[in-house]
């Protein structure tokens, strides 16, 4: 009997990998104010569940992986992102 050993890339997610990939994915949404039914957020989605099945777990590495990914560093290494609000 020939036995299929799957790797982690084709076992399914499951509901703590899924609020992991949710969790990035709602951060760098709000960091970088992306509609939620854009294609970009369809690509940044799409970048995180890839990079969490290939093995990265950790949120704060998978976010800084996929602003890299998408680009969103500046060529000078500063962060692209919206300008902050005061509150005051």
């Amino acid at each position: 009997m020939v036995q299929t050993i799957l790797n982690r890339s084709q076992a399914p997610l499951d509901s703590r990998d899924l609020a992991t990939c949710q969790q990035v994915f709602d951060k760098l949404s709000a960091d970088y104010a992306v509609a939620r039914n854009s294609d970009e957020a369809e690509r940044m989605a799409s970048i995180i569940i890839e990079l969490y099945r290939q093995g990265v777990r950790d949120p704060n590495h998978l976010q800084s992986m996929v602003e890299a990914a998408r680009g969103l560093f500046e060529a000078d290494g500063s962060v692209n992102r919206p300008a902050a609000t005061s509150s005051s």
